[in-house]
């Protein structure tokens, strides 16, 4: 009895370290956004009394307000649209019969293996060339940033797989009822594979939110700018406000916090592909 009360001393203790050093650079961050450049760079760990002040330096010198209002839009559409399609072609490939949809299914999984990178000239190329017929949709648009990330190859395969688990008794029966295809995957579906969907929701939400690369090429207007912009021209100033850049920080990972813990009791269980309710 002994050795195992000791044991589990040392696995409290490793626990506590480990929860300590991965709290610790959140609770600098949110400590630091209170308090001065310079206080910050001497390595100052108590909460300041400059708050006030970041925060009238962040609405007066930044964007800020417009990022986070193009961010949480961009977000929500690109999350909705990108579910959408991805679980109806998830479905789709486990559902429906066809010789070639495994062909079909190994060239898109074939396709992950490009980098994103490699990819970038030829989408720019084609919106360029999309903005000269519908300008809507072509560059310096929402939609630029957002229609390049519908078809993904990761949530398409995600969804297939959650699907292996799903009942398709459940389907025949409703068909036989005379219930139609779409009423199926919207009504029978969607429901029973919330926990898939929930896990796949913080996955898109969080690339999405995160997003700088892609945006900060076909976005030119700052009424367009999104907050990974906006905190990266914070950072490219000549002197730098770490009170401020840390304040922006701060406020940029609110919005993925309250997703994550949201769904969070479906996360798990839509990671392990459950499709129960």
């Amino acid at each position: 009895m002994k050795k195992i009360k000791i044991s589990n001393v040392f696995i409290y203790i490793f626990l506590s370290v480990a929860s300590f050093i991965s709290i610790f650079p959140f609770y600098w961050m949110i400590v630091s956004s209170t308090n001065r450049s310079f206080d910050i760079t001497m390595g100052r760990l108590l909460p300041g009394n400059y708050l006030f002040n970041n925060i009238q330096t962040m609405l007066n010198e930044t964007n800020f307000l417009t990022g986070l209002w193009n961010s949480a839009r961009i977000a929500v559409i690109a999350t909705v649209l990108t579910l959408l399609l991805s679980s109806m072609a998830g479905y789709a490939f486990e559902i429906y019969k066809s010789k070639w949809k495994d062909i079909v299914f190994r060239l898109l999984l074939l396709s992950m293996m490009i980098p994103t990178a490699t990819m970038i000239v030829p989408l720019f190329l084609m919106l360029a060339t999309v903005s000269n017929t519908v300008p809507a949709f072509g560059l310096d648009t929402i939609p630029a940033i957002i229609i390049p990330g519908l078809a993904s190859v990761f949530l398409i395969f995600f969804f297939r797989q959650s699907t292996k688990m799903f009942a398709t008794d459940v389907l025949e029966a409703a068909r036989i009822d005379g219930m139609g295809e779409l009423g199926m995957f919207f009504r029978i579906y969607m429901p029973i594979m919330k926990n898939t969907y929930a896990a796949a929701a913080i996955i898109t939400f969080m690339g999405s939110w995160n997003a700088f690369l892609w945006p900060r090429i076909v976005i030119r207007s700052s009424d367009l700018h999104t907050l990974p912009i906006v905190l990266n021209l914070v950072n490219a100033t000549y002197t730098l406000d770490f009170g401020l850049i840390l304040l922006v920080s701060t406020l940029s990972i609110i919005p993925m916090g309250i997703v994550f813990f949201v769904l969070q009791k479906h996360f798990v269980a839509g990671m392990m592909g459950s499709s129960k309710g």
